[in-house]
């Protein structure tokens, strides 16, 4: 750990604004990757990066403890939108569109129940298991900081990947002088289709994940295009009527699309909840190993009554900030009508409050000790909210109670226990972040604090942006991980679920773990297109070529080819942004056809694919 610097400025207006900035631009692109493809990519590193590079163009060049508390406050919207990508999207799917300030309400009550519950395992979890608990984003950061603060090469590759991947998006979806994807249909198969996505995001998301992860994500896409949706095809034109869950049309009247929406889609969220609560059941010795560590450790520590109080380092946030923070989420959950959706009676807004205090405050604790080991992209959050929905859901039925706002109350207490738990994995990296290069805790605390208030209106608004332009669970925006929770809920509550395609999932789930490869992983790829698993594989692809040719060096996770990638990702989820405005303004058509020929438009896009891949992997190789 660096020595105290307590001479060097920390908490300034500087830092404070380009942190709120940073937050609202990552936090709007994280919410448009998460719907893309269910998963978000953390922000504390190109938050970083960009904090040092707009010191830098604003003439102000600021302490290295200034450009932490940048980034702490930047990456606060990454755990906000994790979690309402994956609950709110359902309501839209319900036909019940959230009020705005509801959807603010339960993202800015789990970003604080998060951040509160957090603070009291601080020098548990980063001071006295610094050794046990490397927290390998906060460490991966800190490094970066000093990189970037003594002027290291390498911050300028993410300016450039966000240029290119707004302009591309723009080109595709602005000015429609290219497909958004390139498909061929297969002979023989029926039904059976390749594609490739032209998304700057997406080959990005590859780069960050490797080759092995974009491979099993992209071996269960290929298990559903090229085997699930023909041989169900194949079987299907035999009937002479439909066949459940479909209710109207024949097999020869079904598209590829169709098959996947009816039959391949209830499959592919029974591979994704089995895996996740397979991962949950799975991390049970290691989250009661965490919880029972981090009693043990409240127990023996001891607080400091020196006159003087602990130095700048170690100084928290007041327990009475905690106490306070945690009264406050209980009691607006269980008193205030609307915050759980509808006039719900007072009864079942109290299950709801004691759901998530309950599981808020004991997946903050596992949560806040499992990301120290895997870091935040390994954290369960799917798995956390399954179980949050799964055990708060079971109340209700066998309450009686299974109505629409029923369903609507499951699924916002897994909004507020999801967020609060991701928050807390992304405040215990930025914590040992500020940790190791001589931070104060109590500043980054209220960095995070600062953060959430800003974020969760940036994050609300551009979920229900979305949701008006697009239809969530389609190609454009599948929100995979809403749509799953909202068929669990449902099949909880009603029993409507065609339970054998989900057991079949099941199954499918079992065979990836049992091959050892990620359960989830595979099976998030059964569920989603192959068109978008397909342009993730060609960015794994590209780093494993980069790696191949330089694996005598050592690749660190801050080397400009992640920055690049990352660049990608947050230029074409701001430019996603910037068309669903304009859309819903009336500015831009919603869609219309490429205004190039078939085939010139499919070489173009295969060629900008090309050439993305070339700019990762000379991105890498630097």
């Amino acid at each position: 750990m660096t020595n105290s610097q307590d001479s060097l400025p920390e908490l300034t207006l500087k830092a404070v604004a380009v942190g709120v900035l940073l937050g609202i631009l990552f936090g709007a692109a994280n919410v448009y990757l998460g719907l893309r493809v269910g998963m978000t990519v953390s922000a504390s590193i190109p938050a970083a990066v960009m904090t040092v590079a707009i010191f830098r163009l604003l003439q102000k060049p600021g302490t290295i403890l200034e450009a932490n508390l940048s980034q702490t406050i930047g990456s606060a919207s990454t755990s906000l939108a994790t979690g309402t990508i994956f609950t709110i999207p359902a309501l839209f799917l319900w036909g019940m569109i959230p009020p705005y300030l509801q959807v603010v309400a339960l993202s800015f009550l789990g970003g604080i129940l998060g951040l509160a519950a957090m603070i009291p395992l601080r020098r548990l979890l980063i001071v006295q298991a610094h050794a046990e608990l490397p927290y390998p984003e906060g460490t991966a950061c800190a490094e970066v900081l000093r990189a970037t603060a003594a002027g290291a090469p390498g911050g300028a590759w993410i300016f450039r990947g966000m240029l290119t991947g707004g302009g591309i998006k723009l080109l595709v979806a602005l000015a429609f002088l290219l497909p958004s994807a390139v498909e061929l249909e297969l002979p023989v198969l029926p039904k059976a289709q390749v594609a490739l996505e032209l998304a700057p995001a997406l080959l990005g998301v590859g780069y960050i994940l490797g080759y092995r992860q974009s491979g099993v994500l992209v071996a269960g896409s290929i298990l559903s295009s090229l085997a699930l949706i023909p041989l169900i095809a194949w079987l299907g034109n035999s009937l002479s009527s439909p066949l459940f869950p479909e209710t109207t049309r024949l097999f020869s009247e079904m598209s590829a699309a169709d098959i996947w929406s009816r039959y391949v889609r209830y499959i592919g969220a029974g591979a994704v909840a089995t895996a996740g609560i397979i991962t949950v059941l799975r991390g049970l010795p290691t989250m009661a190993g965490a919880f029972a560590a981090v009693a043990r450790g409240m127990r023996r520590q001891t607080v400091s009554l020196d006159a003087e109080g602990p130095p700048r380092t170690d100084r928290d946030l007041p327990g009475s900030f905690v106490l306070g923070v945690i009264g406050l989420v209980v009691a607006v959950t269980a008193f205030v009508p609307g915050i759980f959706g509808g006039n719900m009676a007072l009864v079942p807004r109290l299950v709801c409050a004691a759901g998530v205090s309950l599981f808020g405050l004991l997946f903050v604790a596992v949560a806040a000790r499992i990301v120290g080991i895997v870091g935040v992209s390994s954290q369960p959050t799917s798995g956390i909210t399954l179980v949050t929905i799964l055990g708060v859901a079971s109340v209700f039925a066998a309450a009686g109670w299974t109505g629409s706002a029923a369903q609507a109350a499951v699924l916002t207490v897994g909004t507020v226990v999801a967020i609060a738990a991701s928050k807390a994995g992304d405040i215990s990296q930025d914590l040992k972040t500020g940790y190791l290069v001589g931070a104060t805790p109590a500043r980054q605390q209220f960095g995070q604090l600062i953060g959430a208030s800003f974020a969760c209106w940036a994050v609300a608004a551009t979920v229900l942006l979305l949701g008006t332009v697009y239809t969530f669970g389609s190609r454009d925006i599948p929100a995979p991980q809403a749509t799953l929770m909202k068929t669990i809920i449902e099949g909880v509550l009603s029993g409507a679920l065609p339970w054998n395609l989900v057991l079949t999932g099941a199954g499918v789930a079992f065979t990836g773990i049992l091959c050892g490869v990620s359960g989830l992983a595979f099976a998030i790829g059964v569920y989603l297109p192959l068109s978008s698993m397909a342009a993730i594989y060609v960015g794994g692809c590209v780093r494993a070529l980069v790696e191949r040719q330089a694996k005598d060096k050592p690749r660190a996770e801050s080397d400009p080819g992640v920055l690049a990638a990352s660049g990608l990702v947050a230029g074409e989820g701001l430019a996603g942004v910037l068309v669903a405005g304009l859309v819903a303004a009336g500015i831009a058509p919603r869609s219309m056809d490429p205004i190039v020929s078939v085939w010139t438009g499919e070489i173009g896009a295969l060629a900008v694919v090309g050439l993305l891949g070339y700019f990762l992997y000379r991105a890498g190789r630097r």
